[in-house]
């Protein structure tokens, strides 16, 4: 294994682009209103955790339970799309039920950082280059997602409550359509594959 800064480079600003920690802001402080207590170093942690270990045993995964990439990609993008609509709508679909803390780790760090998209450019991204090369752009756009998950008062506070409420609304309609994208595109996939096992 050999370190490349090209590999990095392009590493980063793919995974950048993918986890766009940025357009998940509004969704954030959306949690945060609920009264949501959210770690930043506990998230970080947990997404980088999830996406690495995916990176390396996710198929494999998978696999164990008899499902693939395409149904998990699927399942993801269903969650994208329940927390689009929250957005879009105002509605109130994902409870805050889960156990102190836990709200951190889902939805936060899973599916929204560490999700479908994540994991399948992480496994694309493998295929075409080093595998330290695409763990060290993980960890600076971890370190990325941390600094801005540690300031999310300030940003808010700086855009002010219009400009969050209009950056939730856009956001909320850019999530809906990566999930439509996501279901439509595996879903599209795993129908010509049962097609092709029934002829």
């Amino acid at each position: 294994m050999e370190i490349n800064g090209l590999e990095i480079l392009s590493s980063f600003i793919v995974l950048f682009a993918v986890i766009d920690m940025l357009g998940s802001m509004p969704i954030v402080v959306s949690l945060q209103e609920k009264g949501v207590n959210i770690a930043p170093m506990k998230t970080t942690i947990v997404a980088f955790v999830i996406s690495a270990m995916f990176m390396y045993l996710g198929e494999a995964t998978l696999g164990l339970f008899g499902v693939d990439l395409k149904s998990f990609s699927v399942a993801g993008a269903i969650v994208l799309f329940i927390i689009s609509l929250e957005m879009v709508c105002g509605l109130e679909i994902f409870k805050q039920d889960s156990p102190e803390g836990m709200s951190s780790i889902v939805p936060l760090a899973f599916p929204l950082l560490s999700g479908p998209g994540t994991f399948t450019t992480l496994l694309s991204l493998r295929a075409e280059y080093s595998s330290i090369n695409i763990i060290i752009a993980l960890v600076l756009n971890m370190v990325w997602v941390y600094l801005l998950l540690s300031s999310t008062k300030r940003v808010a506070k700086y855009i002010g409550a219009g400009g969050l409420y209009v950056l939730k609304k856009f956001f909320g309609v850019i999530v809906l359509a990566m999930s439509v994208k996501l279901f439509t595109s595996n879903l599209a996939t795993l129908v010509e594959q049962v097609m092709a096992v029934n002829n």
